[in-house]
């Protein structure tokens, strides 16, 4: 990652911790007042990025690989225990793992 992208990126996440709309113009501003060189497509390139995404999903999401939708569970506020989140967990346990076949069942061992 270049520096110029870098700066995109960090100026739209100093925009958005603001609540501030994003846009090429206001992330070039903040890349000029950090002193950094641009070259001139990145921000409008983010601010497009931007107008497309949801910057918490990417936030959330930055390290889920393109192979499969990430699975957010949060607990419950004051640790209360029960919910859906419960219930996902008790679904995972009751999964059995498929049984391996023994050489007994094939009719012949390694030693014979």
């Amino acid at each position: 990652m270049s520096a110029g992208e870098l700066a995109c990126t960090y100026a739209c996440l100093i925009l958005h911790d603001d609540g501030i709309s994003i846009t090429s113009e206001k992330i070039a501003t903040l890349v000029k007042a950090a002193n950094v060189s641009v070259e001139s497509y990145w921000p409008s390139l983010f601010a497009k990025l931007v107008e497309k995404r949801n910057i918490e999903e990417l936030i959330s999401n930055v390290g889920a690989g393109g192979g499969g939708a990430a699975v957010a569970v949060s607990a419950a506020p004051g640790g209360g225990g029960g919910g859906p989140a419960a219930a996902v967990e008790e679904k995972e346990e009751k999964k059995e793992e498929p049984k391996e076949e023994s050489d007994d069942d094939m009719g012949f061992s390694l030693f014979d």
